[in-house]
């Protein structure tokens, strides 16, 4: 084969520019490293499309020996097809992969477990039912001699690596008796006993307040200190600066930038307009609407008989924050006001009158609606479309027998167009939408059935900074219209900039309301958190 002087010196350019770190941004590779050796993981130019979507174009990475390689973009990026790919969930379409010397065009499961490539995923695989040490060694069991499972040893080693970790956790405690902190760390564990030599941790904190948070981002650090490679994925900037190495841009699928937080400030803004490309303002600084009068009263609201009553009220054109640690009682308040969950005492006054739901389907016939913290488990059906979902709540609008579907679509298409949706079709499965478009069907779906008072548990989480935006724009809206919104959120500023007042919940009690100049971080973690 005849090679060309000029892929002579096209090789011999890009060499130069990689040794002395200017390559960076002159093509689709990041830089590569001085140390061969050193590489655990380098991908060549991987390419995966689905049906009217590219979803990953050309993409290179490169991942050294205990790094903490971050990988940010917005929801649809890019970021969850190229883990699948290294975890072998996906074949790419062209491209290949590097993993300690060994060249792979396609991995399956099974290879990419063995090659020590591990992932922490954002949704729950653990068995309620079981054990922290069952879950640990679920499918790789600790046997004695007879075949059968010892577990003695079992508890003995995960209190092994418990230990080795720093942290306070009970090998023989049911994982559904645990928080949602703790439910996080027993993944890294189980994780961690298979002995990786790569751990993809995808958004690990997006259910955490902010003290858990800070755990977690300690336990990467130390991960990593132990010769561990780490592909990071969050939404969370401020998160990322703190611990990478280096921080990989991807929008659209394909390579933005790679930033060496040894070599250079990381400026959250410059990553955050890389991510959306255009510039972008990482606070969202709301217009307040005009407050009306009070639209519900919350009296002596207890959820057990023994549990502390709960008094508030809110107001038309008013957010009302909700602010608390994970487990203060948030999630249960806002539950038992539609329905979801059982009162066991108070009284809700509606509009000037008493109202009694017993179920959530009364609650949406009083003008309410719930978006939940989990979408996928609870706020989609994720077999259905996209036109299915948004009229799930309203689809009575469409005729009683039979449904004028052309009606159906023309409504939602308004919605998947002011929503700025993105989707190849309103026949998509929501299950292929990125979280972010996942979430604005969700919003879609209640808006559409004209509700008046929206409650809203953890709005933005795992969603990138531009659909951030959009959706608080879209609550902003809402409340101009004069009707209401109950949020409940762990991410302080969010909280801060959205709402008109916060009440903080502390061990299943309204401890506080704060609203004007006392609202700072500082001045709501100090009221969450007991501190005798």
């Amino acid at each position: 084969m005849e090679i060309s002087p000029i892929s002579v010196i096209s090789v011999l350019f890009s060499i130069f520019f990689g040794v002395f770190g200017v390559f960076r941004g002159l093509s689709n590779y990041p830089e590569p490293f001085m140390n061969n050796a050193e590489i655990v993981i380098q991908t060549n130019k991987l390419t995966k499309h689905f049906p009217g979507v590219i979803a990953l174009s050309d993409f290179s990475f490169a991942l050294s020996k205990g790094e903490i390689h971050c990988l940010v973009g917005e929801n649809g990026a890019g970021k969850s097809t190229f883990i699948k790919l290294l975890t072998g969930a996906l074949h790419p379409d062209s491209g290949d992969m590097l993993i300690e010397g060994q060249r792979f065009s396609v991995l399956d499961p099974h290879t990419a477990q063995a090659l020590g490539i591990q992932v922490i995923y954002q949704e729950n695989i653990l068995v309620n039912s079981m054990s922290v040490a069952e879950n640990v060694f679920v499918g790789c069991e600790k046997t004695n001699r007879f075949g059968l499972v010892d577990k003695k040893a079992t508890v003995a080693a995960t209190q092994n690596i418990i230990d080795s970790l720093g942290i306070q956790l009970d090998p023989e405690e049911l994982v559904e008796n645990l928080s949602t902190a703790d439910q996080q760390f027993v993944k890294i564990i189980k994780s961690l006993a298979l002995n990786p030599k790569v751990l993809i941790m995808d958004e690990p904190t997006t259910m955490f307040n902010s003290k858990d948070a800070e755990r977690v981002l300690q336990l990467v650090k130390d991960i990593s200190g132990r010769g561990i490679s780490v592909i990071y994925i969050s939404h969370n900037l401020k998160e990322v600066a703190r611990i990478a190495d280096r921080i990989t841009v991807l929008r659209d699928g394909q390579f933005v930038n790679c930033h060496d937080t040894a070599q250079e400030n990381v400026d959250l803004n410059v990553i955050a307009r890389e991510m959306v490309g255009r510039p972008v303002n990482l606070f969202y600084e709301r217009e307040k609407s005009d407050i009306g009068e009070v639209i519900l009263e919350v009296q002596d609201l207890k959820l057990t008989k023994t549990s502390p009553p709960l008094n508030f009220s809110l107001r038309q054109g008013e957010i009302l924050g909700i602010a608390g640690m994970v487990g203060a009682g948030r999630t249960e308040m806002v539950r038992a006001i539609f329905g979801a969950d059982q009162r066991a005492a108070g009284t809700l006054r509606y509009k000037g009158q008493i109202v009694n739901p017993q179920t959530p389907a009364e609650a949406i016939r009083l003008g309410f609606g719930f978006i939940t913290e989990d979408r996928q488990k609870s706020g989609l059906v994720l077999s259905m479309n996209i036109i299915e979902n948004t009229t799930l709540v309203a689809v009575d609008k469409f005729g009683k027998l039979l449904l004028k579907r052309r009606r159906e679509a023309e409504a939602v298409q308004t919605f998947v167009d002011q929503f700025k949706i993105k989707t190849p079709a309103l026949t998509q499965e929501v299950r292929f939408l990125s979280g972010g478009n996942q979430q604005k069907t969700v919003l879609a779906k209640w808006l559409y059935k004209e509700i008046d008072v929206l409650i809203v548990d953890e709005p933005t989480r795992g969603i990138d900074v531009n659909s951030k935006a959009e959706i608080y724009k879209l609550m902003a809206q809402f409340v101009k219209q004069g009707k209401s919104i109950i949020m409940i959120s762990s991410d302080l500023v969010e909280l801060i900039a959205m709402s008109d007042r916060v009440l903080v919940v502390r061990n299943g009690a309204i401890t506080s309301e704060i609203a004007g100049e006392q609202m700072s971080e500082e001045y709501i973690i100090a009221n969450a958190i007991e501190v005798n």
